[in-house]
Parts: structure tokens; C-alpha cells; sequence
């Protein structure tokens, strides 16, 4: 929700904090840039010093740093505890999906788990995207959008209430030693891809912003390397490398990162053009989504049930959907956009989505052994959100690109086109995506060659 609360608000929170484009983008990109950082970490802590403790500790830091983003005065002050609110937000992130697998130990019933979590991020976007317009709107003692953050000072202690009266602490896995070397890496990497995107297009992409991005790759390729030296010196790494030896799990993560680079920047190119480009108000414009989220909840419940019998091909025939969604806002929104119009294709896009969104987790860790569920979670979370940040980043970055220049229209057009593009490909990595296999051991893995084929098949 957080993510997404942003979205529609984004007009208010600019004038609020006197921001620039490029800081706007970083207001939703930093918290995505700290959330990917650290969400491997985050499922790595869980595992060594308990996942009860850090969810409880990641929550109460969340908490906080929400609040300090509702006092934030400049856009730095907003920019640095957003960053900060999505890094506490990477520690409890990957305890839901490792919790997940823990408690729900049969096929199908984790299948039906994973489904209903799948069906509460898509849902907590729509809410998002809600309540960003109908708080920014509002006029209480203090201006509308600084309610956006401080609305998660009840839910956080609330959670924090039930997570010490209710949840129960995992088994620690603490025989090894935390990998703080490569979260180090891993961070400096992400940092370097995703804040030249944004700065380095506002700025004219001057030459640090070059150097920066080609830092970014050298960076990635000396972490695979140093997680491989210190897997095969029996060390624990951040991330164990043989996870990319599941043929499922790289397609899954390739289809995952298009999907939310899209997705993402939908709904962000959708609230600005609206409200800069159409003149709706934030609230109409978050009223917009209710249609949308209506939809969205409808197609996942069917997603989750229909995906065990017809597997992938649910999946498929929501991309179908989304393209032609897509295409038909490309025709219409710019020519003859109404109330109508924009509800019946924005509701047409929610289902579409709410086909795909809450089984691409089943679908790129089907065949994850339960040895690896913690580390698994942490990758797929972190793939999730850095495709979320490239998103806002480059997609996000060609629309603020024309709207810069005073044509929305154009921006519209040119989003649009870039996002049809991500939904085709999303499309053929599904169509490459195996439906049901057997899971063969990779070479050497005895860990995994020691495995029962049903506990391989967790996800399957």
C-alpha cells in the first residue's frame, strides 16, 4: 500500500515539499531503491536470528519512519526517511512469504496461501492508490498528503500488538555467520543503477550518471562472484547461487521483473496523466480505482482457484487482457476520455492483472526446495521491487520526459506504448515458462538430490 499511496498524491505532495520532477520520482523510487536492498537480507535475518523478532523489529522501525515521513519539510528530509522506510519494510516483507511456506506444508493448500497473499498486494495497491487521493484531498489541522503517512501509525501498532500476542517464533537457523560484506555489495549495485535512471535524466545524463550505470554492472558482477567464492568455501552467502541453477526460478524472476515494471509504472503514468493531463481532482482520480481493484479482487479469487487445474494458462489469458486493455487506453484516453470510458478500461486492466499478479509467485518458485525457501523468498522479493523501481525510473522516466515539456498527451502515448511492449514479453516468458515438471537435482546439490520429490514440488 505504501508503494502505492504515493501515486496519486504525488501533484500534492510536489507543491507540499516544493519538489522537482526527479526528486517526485525519488519519493516512490527510494522507497522501492531501499525496500530491494535489503529484502534478501531482510529473508536472510529471518532465518539466522528468528522471524517473529524481525518482523516485529522491521514493523516498529516501518512505523516510525512513516511518521517521520509525514514531518519530512524538504525533499530531502522526505527522500532519506522514505529510503529508510523501505528498508525497515524489506525486513518483514520476506518473513510473510517464508512464514507462508513454513506453516503451510501441503501443495495445495500453500498454493491457495500463496494465492490470497498474491490477492492482498494487489488489493493493498488499489487501497493505496484510494486513499492517496482521498487524504491528499482532505483538510484537516495539517495538509491532506502528510495523512498518507501517519495512517500507518495505528495499523503499525495494531500489528505490532497482534504479531507479540499471536505469531508464533520459527526455529533460528544461527550456525553460520551473517553476510554483511554482501549486503554491502548488493546495496552499493542497486543504489547505482537506480539513482542515475532518475537524477541522470533530469540532469541530461551528464557523465557521472554514465559512469554510474556502468559501475552498477561491474558491481553485480563481482557480487555473483564473491557469493559463489564464499558458497564454495562453505560460507553462508546472501544469496545462494545454485538457486539459479532451477531453470523455473530464472524464467519466473525474468517474468516477474517485466510484469512489475509495468504494472508499477501504469498505475504511476495513470494518476499523473489524469489529474496533469485530463484536470480530475486526486480524489475523483482515486475513485477510479475502486472499479479497477473491484475487478482486480474478482479475477485473483479465480486466478488462485483455476491456476491448480489450468496452470499457466491463466496466467496467459490475463496477459491477453492487459495488452488489450493497454491498447484500447492508447486509443481512447486521448481522444475521447470520459468517466465511462475510464472506468470500463481501467476495470478491464484490474482484471487482466488480478489474473497474473497472485500466481507469478507460485509460478517462479514451484520448484524451490524447502532448504532454500527463505533465500528463494528474499530474491523473488527483491527481483519484485527493483523491477517496481526500474519502472518508475525508465518507463516512468520516458512519460516525465514529454510532461516536462507540457504534453501529456504525448508522455501518455509513449508510457503507454513502453508498457504494451513489457506486456508482450511478459507474455512469451510465460509461453517458455514450463507448466509442470519433474524437478531433476542440479549436478552436485546434494542437498537438494537428497530431497523428497514432494517437498521439490512445493509449488507446483
Amino acid at each position: 500500500m505504501d508503494v502505492f499511496i504515493i501515486n496519486v498524491a504525488i501533484p500534492a505532495i510536489k507543491k507540499g515539499v516544493h519538489a522537482t520532477d526527479g526528486e517526485i520520482q525519488l519519493v516512490i523510487a527510494g522507497y522501492l531503491l531501499g525496500y530491494a536492498a535489503f529484502l534478501i537480507t531482510g529473508g536472510r535475518a529471518g532465518d539466522h536470528f528468528g522471524r517473529k523478532k524481525v518482523f516485529f523489529w522491521g514493523m516498529l522501525a516501518f512505523t516510525v519512519a512513516s511518521c517521520l515521513c509525514g514531518l519530512s519539510m524538504t525533499p530531502l528530509q522526505l527522500n532519506v526517511t522514505r529510503f529508510f522506510q523501505g528498508v525497515s519494510a524489506s525486513f518483514m516483507v520476506p518473513q510473510t512469504i517464508a512464514y507462508i511456506q513454513v506453516i503451510f506444508t501441503g501443495r495445495e493448500e500453500r498454493t491457495k496461501a500463496i494465492g490470497y497473499f498474491g490477492i492482498t498486494l494487489g488489493i493493498a495497491a488499489m487501497i493505496g492508490q484510494f486513499l492517496g487521493g482521498y487524504l491528499s484531498d482532505s483538510h484537516f489541522a495539517i495538509e491532506g498528503w502528510r495523512l498518507i503517512f501517519f495512517i500507518n501509525l495505528p495499523v503499525g501498532i495494531a500489528a505490532l500488538w497482534t504479531t507479540h500476542r499471536y505469531l508464533e517464533e520459527t526455529p533460528k537457523n544461527n550456525t553460520s555467520v551473517f553476510d554483511y560484506s554482501g549486503v554491502g555489495i548488493l546495496t552499493v549495485g542497486l543504489v547505482a543503477l537506480i539513482y542515475p535512471l532518475i537524477q541522470g535524466r533530469e540532469s541530461g545524463w551528464p557523465l557521472w550518471s554514465i559512469l554510474m550505470l556502468g559501475g552498477a554492472a561491474l558491481v553485480f558482477v563481482y557480487f555473483i562472484r564473491h557469493q559463489r567464492r564464499k558458497l564454495f568455501a562453505n560460507k553462508a552467502p546472501l544469496v545462494n547461487v545454485r538457486l539459479f541453477r532451477f531453470k523455473d526460478f530464472n524464467l519466473g524472476l525474468l517474468t516477474v521483473l517485466f510484469f512489475f515494471m509495468l504494472h508499477t509504472a501504469y498505475l504511476l503514468i495513470i494518476t499523473v496523466y489524469l489529474q496533469g493531463g485530463l484536470g480530475f481532482s486526486a480524489f475523483d482520480c482515486g475513485l477510479f480505482f475502486i472499479a479497477m481493484g473491484i475487478m482486480f479482487t474478482i479475477a485473483s479469487m479465480l486466478s488462485i482457484h483455476y491456476v491448480v487445474k489450468y496452470g499457466k494458462r491463466v496466467l496467459q489469458v490475463g496477459v491477453v487482457i492487459m495488452i488489450a486493455a493497454l491498447i484500447m487506453e492508447l486509443l481512447v484516453f486521448g481522444f475521447h476520455a470520459n468517466h465511462i470510458s475510464m472506468l470500463v478500461l481501467m476495470a478491464i486492466y484490474g482484471l487482466g492483472s488480478g489474473l497474473v499478479l497472485p500466481s507469478l509467485l507460485n509460478m517462479a518458485l514451484k520448484s524451490v526446495p524447502v532448504e532454500f525457501a527463505g533465500a528463494a523468498a528474499g530474491v523473488y522479493s527483491t527481483f519484485q521491487q527493483t523491477a517496481s523501481a526500474l519502472g518508475i525510473s525508465i518507463i516512468g522516466g520516458v512519460f516525465f520526459f514529454f510532461v516536462e515539456t507540457g504534453d501529456y498527451t504525448k508522455a501518455f502515448d509513449y508510457g503507454m506504448v513502453a508498457n504494451i511492449i513489457c506486456a508482450v514479453i511478459v507474455g512469451v516468458l510465460l509461453y517458455l515458462l514450463p507448466d509442470k515438471r519433474e524437478v531433476a537435482a542440479p549436478a552436485g546439490n546434494t542437498a537438494v538430490s537428497r530431497a523428497p520429490v514432494e517437498e521439490e514440488m512445493i509449488f507446483e
